[in-house]
């Protein structure tokens, strides 16, 4: 405990040591700078304004330099106002917790009402969160526009219109019809952070970024980015870096011969805007020959022109001498003019009966700077006027303008319709033609060739040229997705059959298997050669892809790589349609239509016995009453029964009846229905006569299913055998992978049906080296293929697909199990009609059914007397009276 006391003390007084470091060491001068003039202290009243900036650097100098000017003419100008902006300048040293500490010392030990500082983006938050806790206004010059700096209310930037500059750059790419651009950033945040607006505007445009490459300013790091740039046929490129990292960059391009004719470079505004910090020593412009570049226009003015002479005499001898510093910056400009605007805010804020603070007084503030009309909106001072530079020699050129309102003119009348044209423009190389764009690589791609489904893959080699050529689904989608790169395509035949785990390990090993013939063939010549196989070593890179029906497996991904899939994934079983004349006996199984038309005898019979003796419907000759037994029954299952039951019994029978009926009925029609249009296959597990693709080992992981038992297997080599097999039943069904099975169905629509699928596979994808950049790209023009729908009007034009064509196992024919129960209910209820039937009779005829039994009771007596009798005379015949007269007295005593 003592020892975390102990160092905690030590943490406090090394913080507070840091904290008065900061306080005395990074002021700007001993005392703040005070702008005051001959009238009375005591009659003004002083607004304290820090000031962060970065001291020992260039742009710092100008912006300080030029706050202080700017207050000192505003306040000669406006002598009468009341109140005086006070300085306090602290110098954050580029560290943006420096910064951080300086914007607290500020708000604690000066008490400033409004800070300016923020060249960076870190910078900038830093300081627009302690503002936002202290509410106090951070007005930050030239930082990046972010999203992640919108939920400061008390910030308010000073920069160029990042949206209208990212229009007017995709419009000069068009104006050019150039369709893919490479963009060189460096590898900063804020320049990460302030290409995000732009490499959105390309997308949404139309304008591709194929490479994205982020540089520093090491050299030789540059030049290997710079020369895989140019490998890969880049052209235009969109630069957006510092000063300090271009002049790494330009001579590096330079060397690799990228700044010559064909070459075209464009700079951002927030990389021309920096350019303007130092002279021609520091930075050599010649290696920027022919370079275009977007700048924030600011009109010249006679203003314009005083203050900065009247600045370059301000600045120190030893910087006049030097020549560090040779004209006012963008951000030197737009400090001038944010000095008026926040003197001007300030007076307005303590006018009496007036509630405005000072931030609301900023964002209400109209006023004419150097820039020209300042005002903000949504707490934004943006420039969105730009003029376009041609960089020629050591010095610059101008070649026209970008209005705001979406136009080019080469005039300075920006308010005004505009010509949409530019000044002629010299590019690399010292050429007035534009560039024609990315020079077309050659990307050299192996496509299978065994063309046993042409609408995948149809490959062809023109008699004359010797050109492949080659078509197909998985054809056009290679090309639709690789289109945006810019490539020439050259195809060349795998001419090494079906097995493309060979293809595979070709395209990573470069070593392809080719017989003497196909030697012969190839090269035209005769080879003596005793062996049957010769291998053919031909040098690295020879090959960058491979196209065709490739399934993306496990052990092919071990030497390529694979983009995403651009088929259906699995695997499928089809089927031929069944054309039954009986199919209207499929829905229920026969034991199942013999109980059916039991009960409807059955239920006749039973009417027919109830009514029979007060119905005269049910009455007749033994022939009519048998038609109506048969008919009545019946008739229930159209509900067409037009005789009329008397008894209620008969109607409760009649009532259950009807709703087994109507249930019955309706399960047959759904049944029925879903047989007639999904045309539902039930294979017999132990005859199943399976076809597949000859050579595919993909498809055979479907017969593991427990429910698909094979009897044989039929190796197929095209669709047209296919077909041939499932309509002569030679096979039961076919089994292989869902776009050759799409194939069967586009061009047999009507005569076959897939019957179920499994998702045990990966689906086709496009073979690359490994290691290849253009993966992830293709992949991503794949998606964006299939999320716009052209991947699927591909598939419809080749596979001609004709939806819905799938079925499920959901339309089993009804057993009779399924209906035990309806039928015990209507069996239950004829037996309890039956027994209801019986009391009444036995009611109604009581009498003569004793009688009856009475009869039946004495014949019964009298055959037992002469069997008796029989019996007793066989014995003695003195019995034979005695009997007699013992049967004799018992019918008199039951008489």
């Amino acid at each position: 405990m003592e020892r975390f006391l102990i160092q905690k003390r030590n943490l406090v007084s090394f913080l507070l040591v840091l904290f008065l470091f900061i306080s005395n060491g990074f002021v700007f001068s001993q005392n703040d700078v005070v702008n005051e003039d001959s009238v009375s202290e005591q009659e003004r009243v002083r607004v304290r304004v820090g000031l962060v900036l970065d001291l020992g650097s260039v742009e710092g100098k100008i912006v300080g330099s030029s706050v202080s000017m700017a207050l000192s003419d505003f306040y000669a100008v406006n002598s009468d106002y009341k109140s005086r902006v006070s300085l306090s300048v602290r110098n954050s040293q580029g560290d943006p917790v420096l910064a951080l500490a300086s914007a607290v010392d500020l708000l604690q030990t000066v008490g400033v009402e409004a800070i300016i500082g923020g060249d960076s983006l870190q910078e900038t938050k830093l300081l627009a969160e302690i503002g936002e806790k202290a509410k106090v206004p951070v007005i930050s010059l030239n930082s990046p526009v972010s999203l992640s700096l919108r939920k400061y209310s008390h910030l308010i930037q000073a920069t160029h219109d990042t949206y209208s500059e990212a229009k007017g750059i995709t419009a000069f790419i068009h104006g050019f019809d150039w369709k893919s651009v490479a963009l060189v950033y460096e590898d900063e945040d804020d320049w990460r952070e302030s290409m995000q607006l732009l490499v959105d505007h390309f997308h949404e445009n139309g304008v591709h970024i194929p490479s994205k490459v982020a540089v520093s300013s090491n050299d030789d790091c540059m030049m290997d980015r710079l020369r895989k740039l140019k490998d890969l046929g880049a052209s235009i490129f969109v630069v957006h870096l510092s000063e300090l990292v271009a002049t790494y960059l330009f001579p590096c391009a330079g060397k690799l011969g990228m700044m010559g004719e064909g070459y075209a470079w464009i700079l951002t505004v927030k990389s021309m805007n920096s350019f303007h910090e130092r002279s021609g020593d520091g930075f050599s412009k010649e290696a920027m020959e022919g370079v275009v570049g977007f700048r924030s226009y600011i009109p010249m003015s006679k203003e314009l022109q005083n203050f900065t002479s009247r600045w370059i005499k301000s600045l120190p001898v030893e910087e006049a001498v030097g020549s560090e510093i040779l004209r006012l910056s963008i951000s030197g400009i737009w400090a001038h003019d944010v000095a008026w605007a926040l003197a001007r805010a300030s007076e307005v804020a303590r006018i009496p009966n007036v509630t405005s603070t000072l931030l609301e007084a900023i964002t209400q503030c109209r006023c004419k700077g150097l820039s020209g009309d300042f005002q903000t909106k949504d707490k934004y001072f943006l420039s969105d006027k730009f003029e376009i530079v041609n960089l020629i020699g050591s010095g610059e050129r101008r070649v026209g303008f970008w209005n705001s309102n979406g136009s080019f003119s080469n005039t300075r009348e920006l308010s005004s319709c505009t010509h949409n044209k530019l000044e002629t423009i010299f590019w690399p190389g010292g050429t007035i033609h534009s560039p024609k764009g990315r020079k077309r690589k050659t990307l050299r791609v192996l496509v299978t060739s065994s063309n046993r489904f042409p609408r995948l893959v149809k490959v062809a080699t023109d008699p004359v040229t010797k050109e492949v050529i080659a078509e197909g689904f998985c054809v056009d989608v290679f090309r639709a997705s690789i289109s945006p790169f810019n490539y020439e395509v050259e195809f060349t035949l795998w001419r090494n059959g079906s097995n493309y785990d060979d293809l595979a390990y070709a395209l990573s090993s470069q070593v392809l298997t080719i017989t003497r013939l196909q030697l012969k063939s190839i090269f035209f010549i005769y080879v003596e050669c005793v062996e049957t196989e010769l291998l053919l070593y031909i040098q690295k890179d020879k090959y960058d892809a491979a196209v065709g029906d490739i399934t993306i497996t496990y052990n092919r991904s071990n030497y390529v790589d694979f983009t995403m899939p651009f088929t259906e994934l699995g695997v499928g079983i089809i089927a031929s349609r069944e054309r039954s004349a009986w199919v209207f006996l499929q829905p229920l199984t026969p034991d199942l239509w013999l109980t059916s038309a039991a009960f409807f005898v059955l239920t006749g019979i039973i009417v027919w016995l109830i009514e029979k003796s007060e119905n005269k419907n049910f009455q007749g000759s033994w022939s009519k009453q048998i038609g109506v037994i048969f008919w009545f029954g019946f008739s229930t299952l159209v509900y067409a029964h037009r005789e009329k039951l008397k008894h209620n019994l008969s109607r409760f029978v009649v009532t259950v009846w009807v709703f087994a009926v109507l249930i019955l009925t309706t399960s047959y029609t759904a049944t029925l229905t879903s047989m007639m249009t999904v045309q539902q296959m039930r294979f017999n597990s132990n005859k199943n006569h399976v076809g597949r693709l000859l050579g595919s080992r993909i498809a055979m992981a479907a017969f593991a299913s427990p429910g698909l038992q094979v009897m044989s297997l039929k190796g197929l080599n095209s669709s047209e055998e296919y077909a041939k097999l499932l309509l002569n039943k030679t096979a039961t069904l076919v089994v292989d992978e869902m776009p050759y099975l799409k194939v069967l169905i586009g061009e047999n629509p009507e005569k076959f049906f897939l019957v179920k699928t499994q998702c045990i596979t990966n689906g086709f994808g496009f073979m690359f080296q490994k290691g290849d950049e253009l993966v992830p790209k293709v992949s991503r023009e794949i998606s964006n293929l299939r999320t716009n729908g052209k991947l699927n009007e591909m598939a419809n034009g080749w596979l001609e697909i004709q939806l819905p064509y799938t079925t499920d196992d959901t339309s089993n024919p009804i057993t009779l199990d399924r209906f035990r129960g309806v039928f015990m209910i209507t069996g239950v209820s004829s037996a309890f009609a039956l027994g209801v039937l019986l009391i009444h009779w036995l009611r109604d005829r009581w009498e003569y059914v004793v009688n009856l039994v009475n009869i039946l009771l004495l014949q019964r007596l009298v055959h037992l007397r002469n069997l008796f009798a029989n019996i007793i005379h066989l014995i003695s015949p003195l019995a034979d009276p005695i009997g007699e007269h013992a049967v004799q007295t018992a019918q008199r005593n039951i008489q």
